[in-house]
């Protein structure tokens, strides 16, 4: 058995994918009418579809998980994301780590948590 993919809910389905193409490079693998499939795994679901499947509230930020990244030019990066969403919300900023490694968390469009790191 082997992990194929992850899925997070998000509101709008257009501006999550433009918004990981535009910061993380993924590209459009499969539109499945508010399912999409994109590079490296990512599943974006439509909010609507997820609360009917579930018959619960979607709770955004709830901290729970997130998607882990690794960006060698991490300052680059954090440049390209405050240009490109400048409204983005940090839950920390770049700091460096005790062991050496620089990163940044940050919520995506929808409150799901991201981090970029340096690779180890």
């Amino acid at each position: 058995m082997k992990l194929k993919n992850v899925l997070i809910v998000v509101k709008d389905i257009e501006k999550s994918r433009q918004f990981y193409k535009d910061l993380f490079g993924l590209d459009l693998v499969l539109d499945n009418n508010g399912n999409m499939i994109l590079t490296e795994g990512l599943v974006l679901q439509d909010e609507k579809i997820w609360k009917n499947f579930l018959g619960k509230e979607i709770v955004q930020q709830n901290n729970a998980c997130e998607l882990y990244f690794e960006e060698e030019n991490i300052e680059a990066f954090i440049e390209k994301l405050e240009q490109s969403y400048p409204s983005v919300q940090y839950v920390n900023k770049l700091i460096t780590h005790s062991w050496g490694q620089k990163v940044t968390r940050f919520y995506d469009l929808d409150g799901n948590l991201i981090e970029v790191g340096t690779p180890m």
